[in-house]
């Protein structure tokens, strides 16, 4: 039997998009800690009481929260938070028609924050230097067998101590190969310390996590863009980010060193002008052959 939930209502100063806010947080297609659907938004977390779960709908305005299991009233604390109730774009200024477009329209971009780095940390180095089906389908079997059950039909990612105890056949059977998964291991072993980067926040918060052997620049950016919100974490690194950039805001490819330069006027607020751009839809060009997606299960 589920215990009673432990319910909040949010009122924001502006209306809140959730499947918008909550989209980077989304690893692909049936994710298993997070739905957003009809019924609001589903999210399984760990948090520092425990493994927990969140039900998000908007009503009339205003957000209603439920939450379940041992982190339920640290879960529904986080709602501001997590809906970019914190986020400020203060001294953010559009350089770009895009950006001053995408920047108009409602509801506006807010950058959510979770407040843990852990469940983030360990997405992005599963995504890390593999195709968003090889990630995608990785992180289902690790959060669905190791993560804990929760209301709403879903999993939380699998919490440190969890992600230690898998051996060696069950991590090649979730198709992690051996790099990520020392980085996985590595990062596991010092969860706890890692936390305190979402104190730090900015560059001191991204070099905490690059600390971690495996955690490079790219990591850590994808997590402190979800973990604290970070508004100028770049993902240098990415496959597809400097050509969208590039095609966006001067017509061509661009490589990390060029997307660099073509931010550079967003200082501060990098990462910010990256979201307006990809989510004015606009993409780089089809062509050539794509990555093939591998399946280390079968190697």
């Amino acid at each position: 039997m589920t215990p009673p939930a432990v319910t909040r209502t949010w009122t924001p100063t502006c209306p809140v998009d959730l499947r918008a806010v909550l989209s980077p947080l989304r690893r692909g297609p049936g994710d298993p800690c997070l739905r957003v659907d009809a019924t609001g938004a589903w999210l399984a977390a760990n948090t520092p009481a425990g493994p927990g779960s969140l039900h998000l709908v908007v009503r009339s305005g205003a957000v209603e929260a439920r939450a379940w299991g041992a982190g339920a009233d640290w879960l529904a604390a986080s709602v501001p938070g997590l809906l970019g109730g914190a986020d400020d774009d203060t001294g953010f200024v559009a350089h770009h028609p895009v950006v001053a477009e995408v920047r108009r329209r409602p509801p506006g971009l807010r950058l959510g924050a979770t407040g843990r780095v852990w469940d983030v940390l360990l997405a992005a180095i599963v995504e890390q230097k593999v195709t968003g089906t090889e990630a995608h389908r990785t992180w289902r079997a690790l959060a669905t067998r190791f993560g804990t059950p929760a209301p709403g039909g879903l999993h939380t990612p699998p919490a440190p101590a969890a992600v230690l105890a898998i051996q060696d056949w069950e991590w090649h059977k979730a198709g992690l190969d051996g790099a990520r998964r020392r980085a996985v291991v590595a990062a596991a072993q010092v969860a706890g310390r890692l936390e305190r980067a979402v104190e730090l926040k900015g560059v001191e918060g991204r070099t905490l996590l690059r600390r971690v052997p495996g955690v490079g620049v790219w990591t850590a950016a994808e997590t402190a863009q979800r973990a604290w919100g970070d508004a100028d974490a770049v993902s240098v690194g990415d496959f597809h980010i400097p050509h969208i950039v590039g095609h966006a805001l001067v017509g061509r490819r661009l490589d990390d060193r060029g997307m660099l330069e073509v931010l550079a006027p967003y200082a501060g607020h990098r990462q910010r002008a990256v979201r307006h751009i990809v989510a004015a839809g606009l993409g780089k060009p089809r062509f050539g052959p794509r990555l093939a997606p591998r399946d280390f299960r079968a190697i």
